[in-house]
């Protein structure tokens, strides 16, 4: 993790909760307690109005919709599939999804609302040609914007913010163990199991277990009392669906409450969320999208295509109501939720988390597994599926039926798309490719202004490549040479990376130049960068840089900035702005001077106002 992720989580949790004895206890509200601080509700409207780029927002349409078609993905790594082991095949192009909904937006304005393809297309899928039954074409149906889709593991946010909920109102305990509410739950070395390891995958467990496979409720309840860690409490991060179908058992242990009636209750009715539930009624299944033809060996169950119930085996089981999967929802209703976080818990005049708690969804609380940052249910920096919109302080989740959602604090982002991937089988799709392209598009559409104004060099957000912006050759004179300019990077961390380099030889080689950024925002001193690089996220802010140029003294010397970009994703990029080299009091180069910025050669940088 960067040092500005880290950083950001403790301010965050030092504002959001107060440790005492090792556990965090937030202040308790009661509830609806807050309601007459209003929350921005949402509008539609232009990505102008948003600002917002619009040439982006439309790329953003325009590489959705070729994901419609044969979608070949570059390897990428991904959650494990776990109940969901894809049948062999010889590699085939397919579609990753028969239809879309996606949804954008910044503040208050819906700047994108667009559905693309099929809701419902197959009626079977064909495993030994492997090919989808489509049906005629009067039989079809379209994706609408208000076509409601089956959320798989985004229903694990929900199950999230009902615990958060009951945390802030002192019901539940962040630190205490669960066996405390489930005393069953002791049993077979989990004893030690904590709320927070359950909210946060570290609990040890495995990532699931078929549960579909004992006939009756009780005998299920038992699967899971009866189930060893995999690996000691709190040693490991490991997504499980038991952790979110064993918080939903307390939830309801504590609340005496079933899990669907605290969904409406606590989270949907007050927003008005009113096509999101689970167990849609059958007069839903219209504007519901069909998932997979589900058929052993592929699925657990034999249920043929399954249109209008959920997906997942184990909450299929449960009788549709599970902590892990269940809920089904329409891209509004989740935009709703999302404007409701990123506005601190309320929306109009319903607030469902006070602020403090919803700064806990996006803490990260594992920075003891790099790479798996997560907050109270809810992944955080994942470029994985984010793509650029990925920052410290972006927060959201995917689901196996090929849903998703980001919010982005730092920019007032919010990104859904909801598909049906895994239509007419789980095996058409792999990888996360369209939903990084949706994310890579909407931060690309969130305007960088020059540091100076007017334009400034931008290195590009290509894949797998090298930009380098050179400076023609200098001879810097005087022991007190320096190079000044003005920075802004979002690269994908330890991977992206903007390095500055000298050569003194006319390019022949190149060596790394030592320099310092300064934050002139947060008032404190001068960063050292040894390596003469930086990666990660700047926070969304220029930085100064200052490198001293003495080892070069009496030498001509090329100076460069070179961005280096991994073959799987990358951040919002980098800017330059200002190249100024002083020697003493006298100016060796500036850009701003038409005779010297002529002299730059860029290769894979452009100008851009944006």
């Amino acid at each position: 993790m960067t040092e500005d992720a880290r950083g950001f989580a403790r301010r965050r949790l030092a504002g959001a909760a107060m440790g005492l004895g090792g556990a965090l206890v937030v202040s308790s509200l009661p509830a609806g307690a807050g309601a007459t601080e209003h929350g921005r509700t949402l509008r539609r409207g232009s990505a102008e109005q948003a600002g917002l780029l619009p040439e982006h927002m439309d790329r953003l349409v325009d590489e959705a919709r070729t994901f419609l078609g044969p979608s070949p993905e570059r390897p990428a790594p991904e959650r494990p599939a776990h109940e969901y082991p894809a049948p062999e095949h010889p590699f085939r192009a397919h579609p990753w999804y028969a239809g879309v909904v996606l949804l954008a937006g910044r503040g208050s304005t819906v700047a994108l609302h667009r559905a693309l393809g099929s809701a419902v297309r197959y009626a079977a899928y064909d495993e030994k040609s492997d090919t989808g039954v489509a049906l005629p074409p009067e039989r079809r149906i379209a994706t609408s914007r208000d076509t409601v889709f089956d959320l798989a593991s985004l229903s694990k946010l929900f199950t999230s913010l009902l615990a958060v909920q009951q945390i802030e109102r002192g019901a539940l305990g962040l630190d205490r163990r669960v066996a405390e509410y489930l005393p069953a739950f002791r049993a077979a070395g989990k004893q030690g199991v904590t709320v927070r390891q359950l909210l946060t995958h570290t609990s040890g467990f495995r990532a699931w277990i078929p549960l579909y496979g004992a006939p009756t409720h009780e005998e299920k309840l038992k699967l899971i009392w009866n189930e060893e860690p995999a690996s000691p409490p709190g040693s490991v991060y490991r997504y499980s669906d038991l952790n979110l179908i064993s918080l939903h058992l307390v939830l309801e242990q504590i609340t005496g409450r079933p899990l669907d009636a605290l969904l409406h209750d606590e989270i949907t009715a007050p927003l008005g969320m009113d096509r999101t539930r689970y167990n849609p009624p059958a007069s839903w299944k219209p504007v519901i999208a069909a998932t997979e033809d589900a058929r052993r060996p592929w699925s657990g169950l034999d249920r043929g295509l399954v249109w209008g119930e959920v997906h997942d085996e184990n909450a299929y089981c449960l009788g549709g109501v599970a902590g892990h999967a269940g809920v089904f929802s329409c891209a509004w209703d989740l935009a709703v939720l999302a404007r409701t976080l990123l506005n601190g818990g309320a929306y109009g005049r319903a607030r469902i988390l006070s602020s403090a708690s919803v700064d806990l969804l996006f803490t990260n609380f594992t920075t003891a597994f790099p790479g798996h940052e997560h907050g109270l249910g809810f992944e955080l920096y994942q470029h994985w599926y984010m793509g650029a919109l990925a920052t410290p302080r972006s927060a959201g989740h995917t689901g196996f039926t090929g849903t998703s959602i980001v919010l982005d604090p730092s920019t007032d982002t919010f990104l859904v798309m909801l598909a049906n991937s895994v239509h007419p089988a789980r095996s058409w799709r792999s990888g996360s490719a369209p939903r990084v392209a949706a994310g890579d598009a909407l931060a690309r559409a969130v305007p960088v202004r020059a540091a100076h104004g007017g334009t400034s060099w931008f290195g590009g957000m290509a894949r797998a490549t090298s930009a380098t912006l050179t400076l023609p050759e200098l001879a810097a004179g005087r022991r007190g040479a320096r190079l000044d300019c003005a920075l802004w990077w979002d690269t994908e961390p330890g991977v992206g990376v903007v390095a500055l380099e000298a050569s003194a030889d006319a390019g022949a080689t190149w060596r790394p130049v030592p320099f310092t950024t300064t934050d002139p925002g947060l008032g404190q001193g001068p960063v050292e960068h040894p390596a003469g690089s930086v990666t990660g996220w700047s926070g969304r802010v220029w930085h100064r840089v200052a490198a001293d140029l003495a080892a070069w003294h009496g030498r001509p010397v090329r100076l460069r900035l070179r961005y280096t970009t991994g073959p799987l994703y990358v951040g919002r990029g980098v800017y330059a702005d200002g190249l100024r080299v002083v020697d003493e009091h006298r100016v060796v180069f500036d850009e701003n001077r038409p005779v010297d910025a002529a002299g730059i050669i860029a290769s894979g940088w452009t100008r851009s106002p944006d």
